[in-house]
């Protein structure tokens, strides 16, 4: 359904650092550097099959603000990856929100999940959802 989620950043090569190594322990490569036609610079995450998410400039030259009540989620592949998503992007300039990583008992069953905000206060997820 969806081809791509954009976040906005007001310092790309902050976003850059700190994408690369938390989407890195996920599986992705480094960013793809694109040049939007109105010049502003884009961050591609590209992905096999699914969404791709991309960190840009605001092309209104505004500054970057965060969407109250939005969140992406990135899924992982175990607890253990949700815990290594949260770890690193604290250690990498993310802030801890909301309760500690772990399990939540929900409508689907146990499910584990880690909430951070990236340095731009953007709302990150790291989800594992059982087979």
């Amino acid at each position: 359904m969806l081809f791509h989620t954009m976040v906005g950043s007001n310092d790309i090569e902050r976003s850059k650092r700190f994408y690369d190594v938390v989407l890195g322990i996920l599986g992705h490569g480094e960013a793809t550097l694109n040049i939007a036609g109105s010049g502003h610079t884009r961050l591609f995450f590209r992905s096999e099959g699914g969404t791709n998410f991309v960190v840009t400039q605001p092309i209104n030259d505004e500054p970057a603000t965060v969407a109250n009540g939005s969140t992406v989620a990135f899924a992982c592949d175990s607890p253990e990856q949700v815990e290594q998503f949260y770890a690193t992007a604290i250690a990498n300039g993310g802030t801890s929100i909301e309760d500690l990583p772990g399990p939540r008992e929900t409508q689907m069953g146990t499910i584990d999940l880690a909430y951070v905000r990236d340095p731009d206060g953007n709302k990150l997820c790291g989800i594992y959802i059982p087979a």
